[in-house]
């Protein structure tokens, strides 16, 4: 538990230095849970020990081959983007989440704090997603992120 709460201490931490929202989405409360061993699989999605988490509220832009025919896929460089996720994520071993269902797919779908704070704001900030009011159950990261 003290250990938790120092990863979480140093990625609000770093969130301030960065100038990214810090609200009390933040608070070790807003994510209960977490996760071990994560690592990034697309500019929106981890997989960590326990399965599939897709971030909620973004889409980021897909792989090369991975927007289906008819959908509007988010614009932007997909690798990019991966790359903006694995420096926010920092190293995954331990990473605090907020589950808020599954999709279709079968991904948790969560908030999730890393070391560079809440998952979802860290691509927004960093223009690697686009916002999804859609895709925002209760308006979390609209919240979380100050948008």
């Amino acid at each position: 538990m003290l250990l938790a709460s120092a990863i979480l201490g140093a990625a609000v931490g770093t969130a301030s230095l960065l100038g990214l929202p810090t609200s009390s989405a933040a608070s070790p409360a807003a994510y209960p849970d977490t996760v071990t061993n994560c690592r990034v699989v697309d500019g929106d999605t981890l997989h960590c020990d326990g399965g599939r988490i897709r971030l909620l509220g973004i889409d980021a832009p897909e792989l090369p081959g991975h927007c289906r025919q008819g959908r509007d896929c988010a614009s932007g460089d997909p690798f990019e983007s991966t790359d903006s996720l694995v420096r926010g994520l920092g190293n995954g071993a331990l990473v605090r989440i907020e589950r808020v269902g599954t999709d279709r797919y079968g991904r948790i779908l969560g908030m999730v704090m890393g070391q560079g704070g809440d998952l979802s704001c860290w691509q927004l900030a960093h223009n690697e997603a686009i916002y999804k009011p859609q895709w925002d159950n209760g308006g979390r990261v609209a919240r979380a992120c100050r948008l």
